[in-house]
Formats: C-alpha cells, structure tokens, sequence
C-alpha cells in the first residue's frame, strides 16, 4: 500500500507536471510537512485538495518547492573566473553568446550576466535565456526591482551606472532587460533549448536526487555548442565530469567534450 507522501506526489505530478520524486525524498518531505502543518492541515491528502481550490495556498507551494535565495554576483570569486578565463576562451572562437540562466529565481543571476558583458565585453552580442519553474518570481524578475542587500557585491559605480532608486527600491536599467528573455521552465520535464555557449545552473541541483542529476548533466551537454560551458554552485562539484561528456575548466566550470 503506497503512503500518504507517496500519493501526494503522484497527485501533484498529475496536476502541474512536477515530478517530486526526483528531488531528494527526506529534504523535500520536510519542508513540505513544515508546509502543510502551518496551512492548517493534518494530512497530505487534504492538504493536496485544499490547493486544488486555492491559488494562495498553490503559490506557498510552489515558493517551498523552489529555493528563491540570489543576489547579484553570488560567489564572486566565481564570476572573476568567468569574466578572465572562461568568457575569454568562448571568444576565441565566437562573435557572439548564447547563454542559459538555469533555475534564474527572481533574476539577479542573468542580469549580473547582462552587467558584467556590457562592462568587460562591450563590444560582444550575447542573447540570454532566464529559466524558472515558478512563474510567480519570473514575473519579479521581469520588473529588475531589488532591495539594497541584493546589490551588495555591486560597486557603487556600477549602482550609480545601471540602477534607479526610489524609496529603498534598485530598478535595473532598462538597457540591461533588452538582453534577455524570460521563460518558464520545468528542468525534469520541459525540452531544452540548443545551441548554447555557456549555461549557468547553480545552487539548485543539490536539492534533486542523483538519478535526477545524471538525467540534468547529460541534457545540459547536449544544449551546449562545440567546447561550450557548464558552471555550476559551489556546492555542486561533479566528481566524475567525463561520465557526462565533461571536462573540468575551472572549478565549478565544465566544458563539452
């Protein structure tokens, strides 16, 4: 007889295509419990058809499922990497990048993306596609509107440059949105886009399990053009990259081979 978390996913995966059973089980039945108890509910089960009739209750949901934790150039000692060698050695051979914000949440990621070209690589055309499964932060990250912590690996200059301030609120300059696109996304469900130099999936797999993650890798490198990139979050090494067609770059990055 299948439990009660069992069913639960089966239902959800019914409803909105969202395969929890990929995630880690003991992680994701935590904060979910965590979840429903502070709903007011005693069981899955009830808890599953509530949501059903609740849009309020359906967006908790999905805000829990989805880690909304970003700033703009998390762990920068990464983005000194991508801006001195990795982007550089993709030049060599481009005129232009196509890149992929994986899992974006509320857009510091891609527009850090957006930032840093337009600084260091002025004179380079690059199209980036921003991902989530929540629909709910991709329209956040539509508007660019950030609060002051979210800015604070930012030179003031760079503030002052490509940010207006109003009541506490850092919009981003509208230069910036231009370079992007915004999309809905289901990692473990949803086709993926080709042709890309560089892909940025960070801080997000650590939460699926290890099958999930093989399934992620393997379509990530057939997204990737010839010698494209992979970076991943600092906790998400790949300890055998050449199961999945990679080489180390750099820490954190892997190349197509």
């Amino acid at each position: 007889m299948k439990n009660e978390y069992t069913l639960f996913t089966e239902l959800v995966k019914r409803k909105m295509n969202i395969d929890l059973s990929l995630y880690k089980e003991a992680q994701m039945k935590r904060r979910l419990i965590s979840l429903r108890n502070k709903s007011g509910f005693a069981d899955f089960s009830s808890y599953f058809h509530a949501m059903n009739r609740d849009d309020n209750l359906l967006q908790q949901f999905m805000d829990r499922i989805t880690i909304n934790v970003s700033e703009f150039f998390r762990n920068p000692k990464r983005w000194d990497v991508l801006k001195n060698k990795i982007i550089p050695d993709l030049l060599v051979s481009r005129k232009k990048l196509s890149i992929w914000s994986a899992a974006c949440s509320t857009g510091e990621e891609p527009y850090s993306l957006a930032l840093l070209v337009k600084e260091f690589f002025p004179s380079i055309e690059i199209n980036i596609l921003a991902t989530d499964i929540d629909e709910n932060v991709l329209q956040l990250a539509k508007l660019g509107r950030y609060k002051k912590s979210s800015l604070k690996e930012l030179p003031d200059a760079w503030i002052k440059k490509y940010f207006t301030v109003e009541n506490g609120i850092y919009t981003i300059d509208q230069t910036l949105k231009e370079k992007i696109t915004f999309r809905k996304q289901n990692l473990l469900a949803d086709e993926y886009p080709k042709d890309l130099d560089l892909i940025l999936c960070r801080n997000v797999l650590i939460y699926f399990t290890d099958e999930a993650k093989k399934t992620i890798y393997n379509q990530f490198n057939a997204s990737l053009s010839k010698d494209g990139i992979l970076f991943v979050g600092s906790t998400e090494q790949i300890f055998r990259p050449e199961e999945h067609r990679f080489s180390l770059a750099d820490t954190f990055f892997y190349k197509k081979i």
